[in-house]
């Protein structure tokens, strides 16, 4: 029975070697899902995800098949499905060893799943010191458990012969991919996530990505299989992290650790690849869907970029200078890139012309456009072109065209080229907040309404034309005393109040404003607005209006007495 006693003494304490994480997951939470302006999203058809690239390819047996049985989700039958939940609520109202076990009589319904459900129990009693493993481990009803979970016992064979240490390693081995199915099927979200930590690093990837596949965005889940990655020993391939990040973005699941720990793993594993740009396109894309800017790991993809820029393909680089913008990263390598990467890629290599509008609208944020580029998508037949896109031309294509017709006009030097016409459909663009975003504006309009003295000192939700839109506009005198707006002034100091809310920034090792925001600020500024950004995390509507009125106070103070 030593096979045995080490068989159960490993299998439950690995299996719940983190038992008291669980307990933290139920009170997890994460940020919901961005819902910012079009302005600043990602395209999703120029994602090249590594899941999706090796879809196609052949797996193992049981690979499939755990697989296939996740997408099968047809009722059971009536009769099994009533026998399967009352094995369930016997096992919850279960309260001794004895109770557990003897689910497992007599039970034709008894399944792999209530085995895993039973051994997570016996495994957390067992942590918290309630019962030790020396009173089921010899009990002929958990060997029964052993056996399901373990599937190599020989049938002609003695039990003790495959109880054996031999038999401990092979049953231990059979916990694998085939459980992967059971750990997504299991009832109650908690009890799924204990499970995380009883299979392998390639397996926990594989449930994400099936997550993932599936759309289910599990937050004890999630949380538990970002905890079980972070802390293994074990590194991540390249293929493997862009899964994860993958994974990460199409869930939207923000988790700073995980998030670092790919990051390393990524740095450690590209130097080893020298002829796969689909894999390192989708870790760049996806960094840029989940605004996580890490310096390191970009300027490592940045060097990978330059080093191997005669295999990578125009929508990898493509999605490079589109994340680098949205994350407010410019490489200490800029010239070169400027040179071997911007340059390789021209008009022709894009089927979309939003996809070539992208591309310009990023090296604008990057300080990397030329006129020419500018003069592509700013002429009359570019917006016909864009017409014919499957697509149309959406709420997107017109905020960036607006952003890139005000660039040309503000900030690009010596600019000659086409502008957009004044009687241009691109102005006519619906513009407005996220809800989540709008609940921050509104609650600094009721400070500033508490703080100005009547209505015509205040203007908001401003068209400025250029893409986007003014939260709160105050003009002010050399004596920072607030001007009514339907006067004209010349020498008001115009005010532009701006709300950042936490999809205005980016996340991550290092923390910053995105691209979009400083691109936007920019335009202002160069038009002649005083810019007051209001961030979400100093300016609360959960505060009290006093505290708010005070915040806002302090920034008129601060607004310099001259233009």
């Amino acid at each position: 029975m030593l096979g045995l006693q080490r068989f159960a003494g490993s299998f439950v304490t690995q299996l719940y070697r983190r038992a008291a994480y669980s307990s933290s997951v139920r009170a997890a939470g994460i940020p919901l899902a961005p819902t910012g302006g079009p302005s600043d999203a990602v395209e999703p058809e120029a994602r090249t995800p590594a899941a999706e690239a090796t879809a196609k390819k052949p797996r193992g047996n049981m690979v499939a098949a755990a697989f296939e049985s996740l997408k099968n989700d047809s009722p059971r039958d009536d009769i099994k499905n009533q026998a399967s939940s009352k094995i369930d609520e016997r096992i919850i109202n279960a309260k001794t060893v004895n109770g557990l076990l003897t689910i497992t009589e007599n039970n034709n319904a008894f399944s792999r799943k209530h085995a895993l459900r039973i051994v997570s129990i016996l495994a957390e009693w067992s942590s918290m010191d309630r019962v030790k493993i020396s009173e089921f481990e010899n009990d002929t009803r958990f060997l029964r458990i052993c056996r399901m979970l373990g599937r190599t016992v020989p049938k002609s064979n003695g039990a003790n012969k495959g109880l054996g240490e031999n038999g401990t390693g092979k049953r231990i081995s059979g916990f694998r991919t085939d459980d992967l199915n059971t750990v997504l099927g299991v009832a109650g979200d908690d009890e799924a996530a204990k499970l995380i930590a009883s299979i392998s690093l390639p397996q926990m990837v594989k449930v994400m990505s099936t997550l993932a596949q599936r759309k289910r965005r599990s937050t004890p889940l999630l949380r538990s299989l970002a905890f079980n990655i972070s802390s293994a020993s074990e590194s991540l391939d390249l293929k493997q992290a862009a899964d994860v990040l993958y994974a990460m973005s199409t869930l939207n699941f923000q988790d700073s650790v995980l998030g670092a720990k790919v990051c390393a793993d990524v740095q450690s594993a590209l130097p080893k690849n020298v002829d796969k740009s689909a894999v390192v396109g989708s870790i760049i894309t996806s960094l840029g869907i989940l605004r996580y800017r890490d310096l390191d790991i970009l300027e490592s993809l940045t060097q990978w970029l330059v080093k191997n820029s005669e295999i990578c393909r125009p929508q990898d680089l493509s999605a490079y200078f589109l994340t680098s913008a949205l994350l407010n990263f410019k490489s200490a390598q800029l010239e070169e890139v400027s040179k071997k990467l911007v340059k390789s890629i021209v008009r022709e290599d894009f089927t979309k012309q939003s996809e070539w509008l992208s591309f310009v609208w990023s090296l604008t944020m990057l300080g990397l456009v030329e006129h020419s580029h500018l003069a592509s998508v700013l002429s009359a037949d570019f917006l016909e072109t864009l017409k014919k896109d499957k697509a149309g031309v959406t709420a997107t294509s017109k905020m960036r065209l607006l952003n890139l017709n005000s660039y040309a006009q503000l900030i690009a030097t010596d600019y000659k080229g086409p502008l957009l016409s004044t009687d241009s459909p691109v102005y006519q663009v619906p513009m407005a907040h996220p809800k989540g975003k709008q609940v921050l504006v509104n609650g600094m309009l009721d400070a500033l309404k508490s703080l100005l003295p009547a209505s015509n000192h205040l203007q908001t939700a401003v068209d400025t034309k250029m893409g986007f839109l003014i939260d709160a506009l105050c003009h002010f005198d050399a004596n920072k005393n607030p001007l009514p707006l339907d006067k004209e002034n010349q020498n008001a100091i115009r005010v532009a109040l701006m709300v950042i809310d936490f999809h205005d920034i980016c996340h991550g090792t290092h923390r910053c404003a995105s691209g979009v925001t400083n691109l936007t600020f920019d335009l202002l500024e160069k038009s002649g607005y005083h810019v007051i950004p209001v961030s979400y995390n100093e300016f609360s509507t959960s505060d009290k209006l006093l505290k708010r009125v005070q915040y806002l106070e302090s920034k008129f103070k601060a607004i310099a007495s001259s233009k």
